[in-house]
């Protein structure tokens, strides 16, 4: 499904920020750190990965978390598949993605062959040790409808002050309901009515070191 792509801008030429939201899809001082930091280590990884891992994510953006959790799993399990399943309101066209791309290391050749198939419209996706999943939409409405489970969540809407409906509470017991056994969840945000949802879905929620000029982000396993 071809989807209405997210108008942007460019920031000292290179780094994308959604006009729609007035935010910039990644940190403006290392992005690749931001993920390691925010969504590898908040969710124990790559401690936990095994064959089949599956990752759910809210917010795919310019494909960098999948960038990095697929290059760090290719290195921690050879031969093993991971599933990443993302939910995407406005993404970007395939143009915007490329230029975005400039930006980062090639992941042995990873970035080239995610640009290779990216075409603006959702579906999956098979790439060497990764089955990618986009589902475009309105993830209120979306997530309701997967049937999937993750085994760790990555958070990665835009600011809740500026993109609320990617962080309601019925949203977070979305992504609870979604969640595999032992699951957990990890965003750069530690807005507390973020932290207050995703309690109130299930998860045991911790405030811990941010990344960059954030003070604190968040962590969560599901309870129980």
């Amino acid at each position: 499904m071809q989807q209405q792509s997210d108008p942007i801008t460019w920031r000292d030429g290179k780094i994308p920020v959604s006009t729609r939201f007035d935010d910039p899809f990644f940190s403006l001082d290392d992005g690749i750190a931001e993920t390691r930091h925010v969504f590898l280590t908040g969710n124990d990884l790559p401690a936990r990965f095994r064959d089949d891992f599956a990752i759910g994510e809210l917010g795919f953006g310019t494909g960098l978390n999948l960038l990095v959790a697929w290059d760090a799993f290719a290195a921690a399990m050879p031969g093993a598949t991971l599933r990443f399943t993302s939910f995407e309101a406005f993404p970007l066209s395939p143009e915007d993605m490329a230029r975005a791309h400039r930006a980062f290391p090639a992941f042995d050749d990873k970035r080239d062959a995610l640009s290779a198939v990216w075409t603006g419209a959702d579906g999956s996706f098979d790439l060497p040790g990764l089955r990618l999943n986009v589902i475009f939409g309105d993830a209120r409405e979306t997530l309701p409808q997967w049937t999937g489970h993750a085994d760790a969540w990555f958070l990665d809407g835009f600011a809740p002050a500026k993109n609320p409906e990617l962080w309601s509470p019925d949203l977070m017991a979305e992504v609870a309901a979604h969640t595999a056994q032992n699951g957990t969840a990890a965003t750069y945000t530690a807005a507390g009515d973020v932290r207050r949802g995703l309690a109130a879905a299930g998860f045991d929620v911790h405030r811990v070191q941010g990344f960059g000029r954030k003070r604190h982000m968040t962590r969560a396993r599901i309870a129980g």
